[in-house]
Formats: C-alpha cells, structure tokens, sequence
C-alpha cells in the first residue's frame, strides 16, 4: 500500500481486509491512517492473516500496547524509509532536482506541500519518546 494518508483516503479498509485470502500477509509501510488499523490487527490476532507492519498511527508504540503480543504480527520500528534503496532514491532525486535548478529549471521531483492537502493529513507528528 503506497498512498498519503488524508481525511479523504482509506485504501484498505474492513472490507478489504475481509477480501485477503487466509494465510495472507499484508505488508504495510506507507502511512499507517491509510488502513483500518484496529481491523487490520483484529485480523492478525484471529491468524486469519499475517502483517509486517513498519508504520503505527501512534509512535512509538507504547510499551504496554497489546499490538506488541499479536502473534502474526511483525513489527518494525519504522525502518523502511532508512533502507539503502529509499536512501539512495533520496539522494537521485535531490540531485536530479538541483541539476534542473541550477540550469534555471524548476525541479520536477521534489515538490513543496500544497497547504489543502497538509491539512486533510491524518498522520499525527512524531512527539519525544515515551520512557
């Protein structure tokens, strides 16, 4: 699942989930606001599914939350973005931009955040860490 997560969007939500075969892994590492969440982890707990999830709508997750006792479910610690692959597309993209504007072009990958859809963002910001 790749997409922003805004007031407008919800790519998987109960029903999709009920469409996963059992036995099914879902792997989530885009915004976790863009799926049922709750539902998502009522799957995992049954063990009709599996997930690998890299993203949680609140983090870091706290130490006592239940989701760190579901069986099937795999949790990351938000590390996808931090991949060597997603690093060096970064970096391709940044430079790629900064070729184009230093020949006076306007850059064509990196785009500044249009404020209407900022505001409809579900996510909520990272805070300092829970001890």
């Amino acid at each position: 699942m790749l997409a922003s997560a805004t007031t407008r969007t919800r790519v998987s939500g109960k029903r999709e989930l009920a469409l996963l075969q059992s036995g099914s892994l879902f792997l989530l590492m885009s915004p976790a606001a863009g799926v049922d969440f709750p539902e998502l982890v009522r799957q995992a707990r049954s063990g009709r599914i599996k997930a690998a999830i890299d993203v949680f709508p609140e983090e870091p997750v706290p130490v006592g939350d239940p989701i760190r006792d579901v069986p099937d479910l795999l949790l990351s610690a938000h590390r996808t973005g931090g991949m060597p692959e997603a690093l060096h597309l970064i970096g391709r993209t940044t430079v790629a931009d900064a070729e184009l504007i230093s020949r006076g072009l306007p850059p064509q990958l990196c785009r500044r955040a249009d404020p209407a859809l900022a505001s409809r963002l579900r996510s909520k910001p990272v805070g300092p860490p829970r001890l």
